[in-house]
This record gives structure tokens, C-alpha cells and sequence, in this order.
């Protein structure tokens, strides 16, 4: 029987900072958590009192890598309070926006972030003396992502004219035909992705749970949708908090969630799972060829639902950008008349299905916030997945072996975790 005691302060490759423990004696488990150590940021409390215009602004930079998803579930939960109705362009504008980002952070998880793991290196920097092809064509991936969307946008972080009711400036033709043509021209690196990960030897592991995404009849739902589960079927976005039900743990600063178990998973692995037939054909092909079946139950298989997303963000950007070039761009000046309401953003990002809710006065003044971020949503499930794995690991691995697994789950899941801390209601008594 063996004794266990890790203590992985400040998992190395993640955004944000989290502290894995566990320990065992004589094989029996006395602790296994994932410790958040972040304080609160209050971005809800500091946007309160603010004007209606300054709002997406504001929170888009709750998260440097997901500023476009913040960005655009702020935007929709407005013109929900205020009954705005964007045009058609606009949605496609903001689609392609998604799928810029998603290229974007996909990328930079898969390369940068978890493939130094599965090739036993500490970082990316270390992949580089055996594999610098590799870490170019990620470099060169992201960098097609980041300028995909800047064109849309202005720029990627923190982005400038997606803005309430539309865009304060639509691209040009050229900048479009330019995204357009490298995108083409980028899909036989995409083609050498997968095949470096068929390379890529998964850890066998699974625990099936409940599985939240957003779902469309129509596409493979990012933008716009219905909360879907896998246990309950589907609700209306509305009804999030009913879904997410966050409460907290004492080793944590951030809320956990749960909706009809003890835990659930958002992310690329949730959406493929519940939306497998809306992929499109590129997608689907890599998924063949990655050995992907859905459902799949194994955490782990998180990267491999990225990439699969990844696919499909280069066939659908293709495919859009095609046919904005056809129609072609009409500046259309956003027009917006504030008044009191409430309203609801309900968006996929990279790590997840994300919600912004606001209520406004009759000025358009926000009175109350509400932010439910992706990570948040999935520690619980993380934390009920270690507590599965080093249970049935403890006997045939070291701790050396036992620690690298469990840094790789996480790691998997690709948590934001300074986005997940969320505003905690304190008492002090003397």
C-alpha cells in the first residue's frame, strides 16, 4: 500500500493559478482537490453604474484569450434588455469573430500548452531543439487566428468595433480576400496538426458525466442557441442559473457548479459529444481520423475535441467569408435606444458555454451583473475526475508518474482560472 502527498503549487501551463493536493496512506485517500488561490477580480461589482456603451468594453477584459466570446455575450445580453435585433450581417460578422477566436486559443492549447506533455517536455521552448517545425506551424496558426480577427474587429484582445447593434467599422474587400486566401493556404498545416496528434498516445481514462452545451437545429451552435444536456435535454438560455447552480467549497476561491449531478462539463468535449451531426465535413474527416467516436467519457480527449473544433472553424470561416464576399458589406451604423430591462448573453468559448446576464434602468445605467464563466463551471468535474483517476493509478504508478497525470487532466480541460473566481458574499463578525 502506498503514501501519497503532492503538492503541485501553481500548475505550470494554464492560465491563472491553481494548486493540485492529494494525499494517500497506506493506499487509503485523505484528500484530493484542485485549490484555487486567486482573489475575486469584481469585474460585475466595478461594471455596475456604468453606461450601457461601456459595458462590452469593459468586460471583454475579464479574459485576454476569450476578450471576443466576454465581448459578444455582453453585447447579446444588452440588446436582449433593450430588444435590439442585429442584422444579418452583423451575426455573420460576429460567427467569424467566434471562429477566429477559437482557432486562436484551440491552437495555442494544443501546441503550446498540452503537447509538451505528451512529448516529455517542460514547455514549449523545450519542444524546440527536436520539433521546431512543429512549434512554427503553431506559431504561424495563431498568428493567422490573431490577424483573422483584428480584421473583423479592429484587434484581437480586447477588441474595438463590435460594439452594441452591429460594428463602428465593417472590413473592406481586400482584408477579407486576404483572410480568405491564407486560411486556404493554412489547411495543410492544419492537415500535419492532426497528424502530429495521431501521433499522440491518450491516457486511458474515463468517467462519464453530464455534458452542457449549446445546441442549434440548424448549425453547430457557438453563436446563438438552446442550453443543451445530455441529462435533461433542452432549455431556454434564460433558465442558465437553474443549469449552473453555483455554491462553495472551502478550498477554493472560486464557485463551483452543478446541474443534474454532482458535476458537469463544458467545453470542446461537451460540445462534440452533444452536437456531433452539425459538424461540418473537414471536421468530421479529422475526427474519423483521430479515432474520435462520441460519445467519448475520457477528460483527456478534451485536446482531441479541439482540434476537431479547429477543423471546423477553418471549413465554416471558408465557407462564411465566401459568402460575404459574394453578398458584399454594407457599413451599417449601429443605432441603439437604451431602456430598462433585463437580458441574457448565452455564447460558446473555447473553454465553454459562457452567460452574461444585466439588468439596465430606463437610462441604460447597469444596475446588476451576473457572469458564469466556463472554468468555474468545470472544477467540480475536474476534482471528481482526479478523485476517480489516482484511486485506480495508485497501485501501478509512482508519484512522480501519479503527479504528471494529474497535472496533464487539468491541463487538459485548459482552465482559465482567473476568469472562474466569482464574487463571494463574506460576513465578517468580529
Amino acid at each position: 500500500m502506498k503514501d501519497l502527498n503532492i503538492n503541485v503549487q501553481y500548475i505550470t501551463r494554464v492560465e491563472g493559478h491553481g494548486n493540485i493536493l492529494v494525499n494517500a496512506k497506506d493506499g487509503n485517500i485523505e484528500k484530493i482537490c484542485l485549490e484555487i488561490s486567486e482573489a475575486p477580480r469584481f469585474f460585475e461589482g466595478f461594471m455596475v453604474g456604468r453606461p450601457w456603451y461601456e459595458i462590452s468594453h469593459i468586460s471583454c477584459r475579464i479574459c485576454g484569450i476569450c476578450s471576443v466570446g466576454h465581448s459578444t455575450a455582453s453585447i447579446r445580453a444588452t440588446e436582449e434588455a433593450f430588444g435590439v435585433v442585429p442584422s444579418e450581417q452583423t451575426i455573420m460578422l460576429r460567427k467569424l469573430n467566434l471562429f477566429a477566436e477559437f482557432i486562436q486559443s484551440h491552437i495555442l492549447h494544443l501546441y503550446f500548452l498540452s503537447v509538451p506533455d505528451f512529448l516529455n517536455a517542460t514547455s514549449a521552448f523545450a519542444l524546440i531543439p527536436n520539433n521546431k517545425e512543429a512549434v512554427l506551424r503553431g506559431l504561424k496558426l495563431k498568428k493567422l487566428a490573431n490577424d483573422f480577427s483584428a480584421m473583423i474587429c479592429g484587434r484581437h484582445v480586447h477588441n474595438l468595433s463590435q460594439v452594441v447593434g452591429g460594428y463602428t467599422k465593417i472590413p473592406n474587400k481586400t482584408d477579407i480576400e486576404n483572410i480568405l486566401s491564407r486560411l486556404e493556404g493554412a489547411l495543410p498545416d492544419l492537415e500535419a496538426t492532426v497528424e502530429l496528434f495521431k501521433t499522440i498516445k491518450i491516457p486511458e481514462f474515463e468517467r462519464e458525466t453530464e455534458y452542457i452545451s449549446l445546441q442549434s437545429d440548424d448549425e453547430y451552435a457557438l453563436y446563438d442557441g438552446f442550453i443543451y444536456s445530455s441529462d435533461t435535454g433542452r432549455h431556454d438560455h434564460k433558465d442558465y442559473r437553474s443549469l449552473t447552480n453555483e455554491f462553495c467549497v472551502p478550498h477554493s476561491t472560486a464557485k463551483h457548479a452543478k446541474a443534474n449531478r454532482d458535476s458537469y462539463l463544458v467545453g470542446a468535449l461537451a460540445r462534440v459529444n452533444n452536437n456531433f451531426q452539425k459538424l461540418s465535413p473537414l471536421a468530421k474527416s479529422v475526427a474519423s481520423e483521430l479515432n474520435f467516436k462520441p460519445p467519448v467519457y475520457n477528460p483527456y480527449h478534451m485536446n482531441t475535441a479541439q482540434l476537431i473544433e479547429t477543423a471546423h472553424c477553418f471549413e465554416e470561416s471558408i465557407k462564411l467569408l465566401s459568402e460575404l464576399l459574394k453578398k458584399g458589406l454594407k457599413d451599417e451604423k449601429p443605432n441603439v435606444k437604451p431602456k430598462a430591462g433585463t437580458g441574457v448573453g448565452a455564447v460558446e468559448v473555447p473553454r465553454g458555454i459562457l452567460y452574461h446576464e444585466y439588468t439596465y434602468d430606463s437610462e441604460g445605467i447597469l444596475v446588476n451583473a451576473n457572469c458564469v464563466i466556463p472554468t468555474g463551471q468545470n472544477l467540480e468535474n475536474i476534482e471528481l475526475d482526479m478523485k476517480k483517476l489516482v484511486p485506480e493509478i495508485i497501485d501501478k504508478e509512482n508519484e512522480e508518474e501519479i503527479t504528471k497525470k494529474l497535472e496533464m487532466l487539468v491541463r487538459a480541460y485548459d482552465p482559465c482560472i482567473s476568469c472562474s473566481t466569482h464574487l463571494l458574499d463574506v460576513e465578517f463578525k468580529n
